[in-house]
């Protein structure tokens, strides 16, 4: 049974996530209903992260086994055309071995989320960025996010439903950056605890603003206390940059 890679982008906005719900439009249900209505089958699309409602992805990956066996060009160009009009699309299409596995396989994901920082609120970009009207000190943002890289227990920075066995993740990158009147911070990680990364973008918002100081995330983390995270990020801010696979699968 042939089986493809998918590198998905989205806009998050009007979906309620990756996943299927009872009720709403998922990212995942509008890709298996674009599949069904150019090959006539009922799949099942793996993806390698179940982004909440809002979130957004440039490089989203997963997997689809199929059938019959298609051209992976093919394969693109019919599930974006019944995409339309849904804010989701296939970048790129391409057959894999069967050992391939969207989640299972990944070894690193990256997110970034967006901060803009000015007096106006954003019109292009709304929806796409948490908006701040004041600016943050970017250096005790830094500061403060060094204390959260590596091997830790982050029950702090988890949510209370998350599903994780284990609270345990290894952070490998957090970094705090200005970009003209945008923050950008970026992530990576094998995997992260479900609102992993809005919890601990908000946390650092309280330090930019000079709420918190630095040395308080390392506290908030020690304590493991989800009631000592600060308010979780806004959802619409946050994309799923990319997925790393080893080369050889």
């Amino acid at each position: 049974m042939p089986r493809y890679k998918l590198v998905i982008e989205y806009d998050g906005t009007p979906f309620v996530g990756w996943q299927i719900q009872s009720e709403g439009l998922s990212v995942q249900g509008a890709l298996q209903e674009a599949i069904f209505r150019f090959s006539g089958e009922r799949v099942k699309v793996r993806g390698a992260g179940r982004t909440d409602s809002g979130v957004h992805a440039l490089g989203q990956v997963a997997h689809v086994d199929l059938t019959r066996e298609w051209p992976a060009g093919r394969v693109q160009d019919a599930i974006n055309y019944h995409l339309r009009p849904a804010p989701c699309a296939v970048l790129n299409c391409s057959a894999v071995a069967s050992t391939f596995d969207a989640r299972f396989s990944a070894v690193a994901r990256h997110y970034v989320y967006r901060i803009l920082t000015r007096r106006a609120p954003p019109v292009l970009h709304r929806d796409r960025v948490w908006w701040l009207p004041h600016g943050l000190d970017t250096n005790a943002m830094q500061e403060a996010a060094m204390h959260l890289v590596g091997s830790h227990d982050f029950t702090t920075f988890r949510a209370t439903q998350c599903q994780a066995e284990s609270p345990v993740r290894t952070l490998d990158r957090l970094d705090v950056v200005r970009e003209g009147a945008e923050i950008v911070i970026r992530t990576s990680a094998r995997s992260f605890l479900h609102n992993q990364v809005r919890s601990m973008v908000g946390t650092l918002k309280l330090v930019g603003e000079g709420r918190w100081q630095p040395d308080g995330v390392a506290d908030a983390l020690a304590a493991r206390d989800r009631k000592r995270c600060g308010t979780v990020a806004p959802a619409c801010g946050l994309y799923l940059d990319r997925v790393d696979y080893p080369e050889v699968i």
